[in-house]
């Protein structure tokens, strides 16, 4: 049994709120789970700071055995110090080409 550290969604619609939980990776991303590690609310309050709990040494045990995060609980566990950074994606910047295709556009109408 392949066990993942991922996020299961709460709230409202446009109003996300997470646990982060031990689950089965085959299980629904709502469904059944094996521990609540935390929490996560990426909805800022009027401080500007977004809340996230969590239990970490039920964390550190977790990935101690072989547990595997999910990409946005790999960055979340990284801005604590639990996991190593994930390397960042590169994407390079798409709408510079698009820009300099249309003002060549433009300027062969002119």
């Amino acid at each position: 049994m392949v066990v993942r550290l991922r996020l299961q969604r709460f709230g409202r619609t446009h109003s996300p709120f997470y646990r982060m939980v031990v689950a089965n990776s085959k299980a629904p991303r709502d469904g059944k789970h094996i521990e609540i590690l935390g929490t996560y609310n990426p909805i800022a309050n009027l401080g500007g700071m977004k809340e996230i709990r969590l239990k970490e040494d039920r964390l550190k045990y977790w990935l101690s055995v072989g547990a595997q995060p999910s990409d946005r609980m790999a960055w979340i566990l990284g801005k604590f110090g639990l996991l190593p950074k994930p390397p960042t994606k590169f994407s390079p910047n798409k709408s510079s080409v698009k820009r300099d295709l249309k003002n060549a556009a433009k300027a062969a109408k002119k």
